[in-house]
């Protein structure tokens, strides 16, 4: 059993469903890690931008981010061209993923290769 945890929420929107998602889908990751299965958690989208915001000592999120940074395989680097947080990303250490080399982009994850490794992809 692998997983892979795409955060796909937005920090910015304010709303508590968005904290809520980040928040369950590194519960989930740390779910996995616990019990000993293979999981990776990537930031897509404009969830690229919570790593900025979860490395933040005072965010509800904080600890459980911590507990799981070592299965944290990076962020897209396409979506974080997009929405602003490439600077941010490697301010943080993250790696930026490029592939999946979508025309017009600089490159996001492949799902295509993360089923083929037999992961379950699930998203947040």
């Amino acid at each position: 059993m692998k997983a892979a945890i795409i955060i796909l929420s937005d920090p910015n929107s304010e709303q508590q469903e968005s904290l809520g998602r980040v928040f369950n889908a590194l519960a989930a990751a740390y779910d996995f890690k616990e019990a000993g299965k293979e999981v990776k958690i990537i930031f897509q989208g404009t969830g690229t931008r919570w790593p900025s915001k979860l490395i933040d000592k005072d965010h509800p999120a904080h600890s459980l981010y911590t507990a799981v940074a070592d299965k944290i395989a990076g962020a897209s680097c396409g979506c974080a061209d997009v929405f602003g947080a490439a600077e941010d990303i490697k301010k943080v250490g993250l790696e930026l993923i490029t592939d999946n080399a979508v025309p017009g982009t600089t490159g996001l994850p492949s799902y295509k290769d993360l089923l083929e490794e037999g992961f379950t992809i699930i998203n947040f």
